[in-house]
């Protein structure tokens, strides 16, 4: 079958290829892949995967091939998945990190749901509550951010949505961002909670605006600069400020049927910035790298 795979010597680092059939085993499902959806690091960081390997995590098609073992679901049930090898016609996912696809969701949108939602959601659950409490949301106009931005105000917080041009952040108090900030230079009060995306200098701000008792969420590194804390900077009489790195998307499957339940019924939105045909690959990944995709880019296999 055709895949897209891991290839250095190509100019983008990637290929076409023919690939075996995946052999799903007991406890998976095999998944017809209608869209596959990229991420931002997928794009940034495709020179350090498995030179072979199929590409890409997160998809969304029909289920051709039941699990062995029983669990999961059935022959022609629309799916979202998240998992390696999905940007390929075929692809084996565990039962447990697909979840059915409500009938009035779109599938491509429902492909652009995977990483960014875990990500936002579980972020968010990490920090806590935030009802009626400030949240400052890094890297706004991305994929998690944008995503963030809606989950935070589904569960009432003030949302401040920061964001590297003004263009950027078009769109976002749509979403529910009560205020929309280029930088984090005109935050004039402290926050009770930030999901920090750039990394840099902006992790060592965002750790300053934040409140005693506060958590920050490192979920990303788009910057190409370390933090370097000022000496002390880090101590800070009261309750102590917590910093928490994110890299856990085990067992998506029950948060994925969340998030594609709140899609269906509209309480969220997977905003799609970029839509072609995976033969597009090129021009999709020069449009994330340069900051031009609002939300999520989509492949439609064909």
């Amino acid at each position: 079958m055709q895949a897209l795979i891991a290839a250095p010597e190509g100019p983008h680092g990637f290929r076409f290829a023919e690939v075996p059939e995946p052999v799903p085993g007991p406890g998976q499902v095999l998944v017809e892949v209608r869209h596959a959806s990229i991420n931002h690091g997928e794009v940034r960081h495709i020179g350090f995967q498995p030179v072979g390997g199929v590409l890409g995590y997160d998809a969304a098609g029909y289920v051709v091939q039941a699990a062995g073992d029983g669990t999961g679901p059935g022959v022609g049930e629309r799916v979202v998945a998240f998992g390696a090898g999905a940007w390929a016609r075929r692809a084996a996912f565990d039962a447990g990190s697909v979840a059915v696809v409500p009938p009035s969701l779109d599938l491509a949108e429902a492909a652009a749901l995977p990483l960014v939602g875990i990500t936002a959601l579980r972020t968010l659950r990490a920090a806590g509550s935030v009802l009626g409490r400030r949240v400052l949301i890094t890297g706004a106009s991305g994929g998690v951010g944008r995503m963030a931005v809606q989950l935070a105000r589904l569960g009432g917080a003030h949302v401040i949505a920061s964001v590297g041009s003004p263009e950027r952040g078009d769109g976002l108090r749509e979403l529910g961002a009560n205020e929309i900030v280029v930088g984090l230079d005109d935050i004039n009060a402290p926050v009770d909670v930030v999901l920090d995306s750039v990394g840099g200098g902006h992790l060592v701000t965002a750790w300053s605006l934040l409140r005693p008792g506060g958590s920050l969420q490192s979920i990303g590194w788009a910057s190409d600069e370390p933090a370097t804390f000022p000496l002390n900077s880090i101590f800070a009489l009261g309750a102590a400020k917590t910093l928490q790195s994110f890299g856990d998307a085990s067992h998506p499957g029950p948060d994925l049927a969340v998030l594609t339940d709140l899609a269906a019924r509209g309480t969220i939105i997977a905003q799609i910035g970029w839509r072609g045909p995976w033969t597009d690959l090129p021009d999709a990944m020069t449009a994330l790298l340069s900051r031009r995709v609002m939300g999520k880019a989509v492949l439609n296999i064909d």
